[in-house]
């Protein structure tokens, strides 16, 4: 599930992920327009993100973090109402995932400064959704790309395999099998470095 905070308006996304295959199961928003005490609003976040999330059943959330603008007031309520829906996942013992906005553009468009509109129109064609089932605020596709962009995550072929590497030394170390039957190769690579020769080798 992915959810796009917002204090006026917030997005919420939910697929269902079945092996590297991924495919839209809702999108909506939780519009708090019309509510203008901002403390009602948390509460409402907090009850419709739990209501969300005891009816999708969702294994993760995935979470758009808070862009950092020069309007101190909007970044503290949009920090609130982010702060309230991760507390919703929390009580549900639901596992949350935060994702800069650039991160899930780039994931979804191979660009961080996508816009919007190309950002759900990827999406639109990704996850094969029709004109009639995007929705009218777009914070329901942002939320939809949070969650895609953790999905991406998850079955990475780095993630799926649990590796993750830091430095050649790491790479070694959790790829002994791959690593060339030369001694002072081996110990090159395990050392955390590449010797100008084995370089020249490698190109």
């Amino acid at each position: 599930m992915g959810i796009d905070p917002g204090s006026n308006v917030m997005g919420y996304g939910v697929i269902r992920c079945v092996g590297s295959k991924a495919e839209m199961v809702a999108m909506g928003v939780i519009d708090m327009r019309k509510e203008g005490d901002p403390y009602l609003k948390l509460g409402h976040i907090y009850a419709r993100v739990t209501g969300i999330i005891d009816e999708y059943l969702p294994d993760e959330i995935a979470i758009e973090a808070p862009f950092y603008g020069k309007n101190v007031q909007s970044m503290l309520k949009l920090g609130r109402a982010q702060g309230v829906a991760i507390a919703a996942a929390i009580q549900h013992s639901v596992p949350v995932h935060e994702y800069m906005p650039m991160k899930i553009k780039m994931a979804i468009t191979g660009t961080g400064g996508a816009s919007k509109e190309q950002v759900a129109g990827m999406l639109q064609r990704i996850l094969k959704i029709s004109n009639d089932e995007m929705p009218k605020f777009m914070d329901a596709t942002d939320a939809l790309g949070a969650a895609y962009c953790h999905f991406m995550q998850i079955t990475s072929p780095a993630a799926s395999m649990g590796k993750t590497y830091k430095s050649w030394k790491d790479f070694a170390t959790k790829n002994k099998d791959r690593l060339s039957p030369n001694p002072s190769l081996a110990t090159t690579l395990g050392s955390g470095g590449i010797t100008k020769s084995h370089n020249k080798e490698q190109k």
